[in-house]
């Protein structure tokens, strides 16, 4: 399946416990969508974010973002792994 790295740009308000809850609401509605979040990352000073998916399309890691809390990638990019 495919891998997403999806980049949101400045998220107000950014701590570390909103982070982990954002993820928490993703892993709920993922498998409705096909998908699997595997890894996030991010900064608080900065407010980015950076998620880590296998899912079939763009569209469906987007609408499980969209369903879970509403807060939307700036920027979602096919990635593959290096060895």
């Amino acid at each position: 399946m495919p891998l997403y790295m999806d980049i949101h740009h400045k998220v107000e308000g950014l701590t570390a416990e909103a982070v982990t809850e954002a993820h928490r609401r993703d892993l709920e509605v993922q498998e409705k969508y096909g998908v699997k979040y595997l890894r996030y990352w991010y900064d608080e000073g900065t407010g980015r974010v950076f998620c880590l998916a296998e899912a079939p399309s763009k569209e469906a890691a987007e609408a499980v973002h969209r369903e879970a809390h509403g807060l939307a990638a700036d920027e979602i990019v096919e990635v593959k792994e290096g060895e």
